[in-house]
């Protein structure tokens, strides 16, 4: 058996403060090397942004918390660089199970189309995904990160933010420009500045216990309402990287957290799952209430809130970090917009529109989760439980259960930014969402999501790029100029390139299938790989108008 990760001690690294060295302030500073931090830090500076990243611990999460990483987070971390290692050390899954008692009454595939890239999830430790993170922030060179670093104080002001730091060699007080807060659900941040944030907590409690087994159940997320191993509550299985397996057990509000999660106490249960013949060892044991809450703004001057520290869920879908991966990649590219004068600061309100609007989603899926998975009175449990019986025999019934939605990125159809369509359109790729992946060819096999993201891109289609007109040809070049670039990239249907502009041959029609697209259509794609337009015919003045509005430039 595997199991025991072996977690690195930072080193503490003396502040040149510390030494009476007061620079320039920070263009910017994140605060929390989680992995809304350290995805939004390394974004940041992927974008040419030089980033000082601050945490008060030394070392990656102690347990695996979170686990289960949604495919969009995936493409996320691909586009930072740093998605094939986590693909590989993690477990892919896309099917997930659910059983009353011992009936599977209901299944899912989260990815039932072929010709994608990434999986619907991957299972991986946490501190195997920030391990991986930080190994990336280590290669960008405008990426400073300060361990045993925590901030006691915050004060705004109209053009910067200060901040007073606690270290073992004593205490600083820095400037910066922008304030990026990435410090948890309980956000000292958050705290410091009084900010509100409103919602509720469940009152039920879930027992967690990371366990090493050698076992050849399918990776697969399996999920039981009333098993007989645990009877009148739920239980959760999932395997994860090592040979470890994530157990979950409901626990009913009335448990005393300390007394579940001692040995005693917490191994009865998983002999009673697994059968008293199955070897296994603890590797992590805690208990868990949940709650659904959100700030009503996530930008406040120039303090801007990820992740938990702006909104959180309950944990069944997997909605809490893939939520907060989501917000930092539609914060980034906003705020080095910002920073670079290249779009006003209204922008980041914006940020606080669509993410307010995917963090709204996930809290009424989660609360649905959560309400049907621990109903509060004996009329909601009789009721789900005859959904749950007849789920066994009826369709209609199937897409009643819930035992937890699981995440899917936000479709940002009302957002401001986006240009309406004045064409017709068939498929998924409406303005707001983001792109789907498609096999490609550019010289060796590849994959349409990465010609994208990182700077606006125009995807323009042809029947064979080699027959495209000069007069085209030249106006993809030109939108590579101006105040804001756009990059141009043409998809073709046959062989033939344009040495002008990156071509990328449609491998087996999937991205004329998923995009609806005829001979001249293009879509403006977003640095977030989010679609923000699209026609049937290139019309240079309509692309940079759709440009304007998506930059609060209009």
């Amino acid at each position: 058996m595997q199991g025991k990760y072996q977690h690195e001690k930072f080193e503490f690294t003396r502040p040149a403060e510390l030494n009476g060295v007061q620079g320039k302030p920070y263009p910017v500073v994140v605060v929390g090397a989680g992995p809304v931090g350290l995805t939004t830090a390394i974004d940041l500076a992927v974008q040419g942004k030089p980033v000082l990243l601050l945490d008060d611990d030394f070392t990656v999460s102690i347990g695996s918390r979170g686990v289960a990483y949604a495919k969009r987070s995936l493409e996320i971390f691909d586009r930072l660089g740093c998605g094939e290692q986590m693909v590989r050390k993690g477990v892919s899954w896309n099917v997930g199970r659910t059983f009353f008692g011992e009936a599977e009454v209901f299944n899912f595939n989260l990815c039932p189309e072929p010709d994608h890239h990434r999986p619907g999830m991957i299972n991986l430790q946490q501190y195997y995904l920030e391990e991986f993170l930080l190994r990336r922030a280590r290669e960008l060179p405008n990426l400073e990160i300060r361990f045993g670093n925590k901030v006691t104080g915050v004060t705004p002001h109209d053009d910067s933010v200060t901040l007073q730091v606690e270290t073992p060699a004593g205490d600083y007080t820095l400037e910066t420009g922008w304030l990026v807060a990435a410090d948890g659900a309980r956000s000292p941040i958050r705290v410091m500045l009084g900010l509100d944030i409103e919602g509720k907590v469940f009152k039920d409690r879930f027992l967690i216990a990371d366990v090493v087994m050698k076992a050849d159940y399918p990776t697969e997320r399996w999920f039981w309402f009333n098993p007989p191993f645990h009877p009148n509550q739920s239980a959760l299985l999932h395997r994860q990287a090592d040979n470890i397996w994530r157990i979950d057990f409901q626990l009913g509000w009335q448990a005393d957290p300390e007394e579940e999660k001692k040995p005693q106490n917490v191994i009865p249960r998983i002999k009673a799952m697994l059968g008293d013949e199955r070897e296994f060892e603890l590797d992590w044991v805690s208990v868990y209430t949940f709650q659904c809450r959100r700030m009503r703004r996530f930008n406040h001057g120039r303090i801007l809130f990820v992740g938990d520290s702006a909104h959180q869920v309950s944990p069944f879908g997997g909605r809490g970090a893939n939520s907060g991966i989501q917000d930092a990649d539609n914060l980034v590219w906003k705020l080095a917009l910002v920073m670079d004068g290249k779009a006003p600061p209204s922008l980041l309100d914006a940020y606080t529109e669509e993410r307010g609007q995917a963090a709204d989603e996930n809290i009424k899926n989660s609360t649905r989760s959560t309400d049907f998975i621990t109903p509060k009175s004996n009329v909601s449990k009789a009721f789900r439980n005859a959904v749950l019986e007849l789920a066994g025999q009826y369709a209609f019934a199937r897409t009643m259960v819930n035992s937890g939605r699981l995440s899917v990125p936000t479709i940002l159809e009302q957002s401001s930014l986006n240009t309406r369509d004045s064409d017709t359109f068939a498929g998924r790729m409406i303005p707001g969402a983001p792109m789907a992946d498609a096999p490609v060819i550019d010289g060796n096999h590849t994959w349409l999501l990465e010609a994208f993201g990182g700077c606006f891109a125009l995807l323009y289609y042809a029947e064979s790029a080699s027959d495209l007109k000069a007069a085209t040809v030249q106006a993809l070049a030109d939108l590579g100029h101006g105040n804001i670039p756009v990059r141009a990239v043409v998809v073709a249907n046959g062989e033939g390139v344009c040495s002008e502009i990156r071509t990328l041959i449609d491998l087996n029609g999937r991205v004329r299938e998923r995009y609806d697209l005829l001979p001249g259509s293009a879509y403006l794609i977003r640095p977030d790989q989010h679609v923000v337009a699209r026609w049937r015919q290139l019309d240079p003045a309509k692309v940079r108008a759709a440009v304007d509005l998506a930059t609060c430039n209009a």
